[in-house]
């Protein structure tokens, strides 16, 4: 499905029901609005780790501008800012008055980013493996020095420099990070299908405004339950930066997965997926 707003077109999917019929009630599901990572991701990554999820809530996933279904526009536009007034431009079409957000990586900063600017319209943060600050990009480059081999530091240079040339380039830089983004699949065989890599909103995050951003002192402003979730072997947003958002936010609560590094939501699956349904469940009123 696609939503004409901010003059592009913006795929979104939904899963699970907003309102249900349970034992002769009706019962009204929190709505979970899920943004992917990147910059350059795609909604598909999601999928089917949180099906689950439609237990509890309602899931509207999002291709950000430029990405997976989404139409391409102008690469100026391919921001931070930009994502957040897409979400928020969004909510409004979907008619939703409240919305929790979830977001992995740079989707937790576009959460956050949200969350400063739109809290009235929140009822709750979920951040999966995230960074407040652009701090995190010499963490990782550390790391890779230190732990990578010579396709992985040669990879991992096109990513700081935002220097892809092709979808098929940053295809096979996953697939030679891979084990560094993932304890699970890094030991899995199982085909997975191809998906669209938006280089280019790529590069731009990574040559441009993620070298800069900052939200860490304005993190306070938060006052929204928030549920923070780290990998212990995260190597690109390290558990020091989750350990970072968690002090600043005020009303947050922060898990360390063991046995995690950034792709937490595949690498320990239900221990996330409990995570989250009880957080939710902890603030969510039946509002029939």
């Amino acid at each position: 499905m696609f939503a004409h707003i901010n003059q592009t077109n913006i795929f979104f999917d939904v899963d699970g029901q907003h309102v249900e019929v349970k034992d002769g009630k009706i019962i009204k599901k929190p709505v979970i609005l899920v943004v992917h990572g990147g910059p350059g991701g795609t909604h598909l990554n999601f999928k089917p780790h949180l099906d689950s999820l439609t237990a509890c809530a309602q899931l509207i996933y999002i291709d950000q501008r430029g990405c997976g279904f989404s139409d391409e526009s102008d690469t100026d536009l391919y921001t931070l800012e930009q994502n957040v007034e897409d979400i928020e431009a969004l909510r409004k079409h979907l008619g939703l008055e409240k919305i929790w957000v979830l977001g992995h990586s740079y989707g937790g900063m576009v959460a956050m980013s949200y969350a400063l600017k739109y809290q009235n319209y929140l009822n709750g943060l979920l951040l999966m493996a995230t960074s407040p600050s652009h701090r995190f990009l010499e963490k990782a480059k550390k790391y890779v020095e230190e732990h990578g081999n010579k396709a992985q530091k040669y990879y991992a240079e096109k990513l700081w420099e935002g220097s892809f040339q092709s979808e098929e380039e940053v295809e096979e830089y996953y697939k030679v990070m891979q084990p560094l983004y993932s304890i699970k699949s890094s030991n899995n065989d199982q085909k997975k299908p191809y998906v669209k890599r938006a280089y280019r909103v790529l590069n731009k995050g990574f040559s441009t405004f993620l070298r800069t951003f900052d939200l860490t002192e304005d993190l306070k402003n938060i006052d929204v339950p928030t549920l923070i979730v780290a990998g212990k072997h995260d190597w690109i947003t390290p558990v020091s930066e989750s350990e970072e958002i968690h002090q600043q936010i005020p009303h947050s609560t922060l898990h360390i997965l063991e046995n995690s590094s950034h792709s937490v939501i595949v690498d320990e699956n239900k221990n996330c997926i409990s995570l989250i349904k009880n957080f939710i469940t902890t603030y969510t009123y039946d509002l029939a």
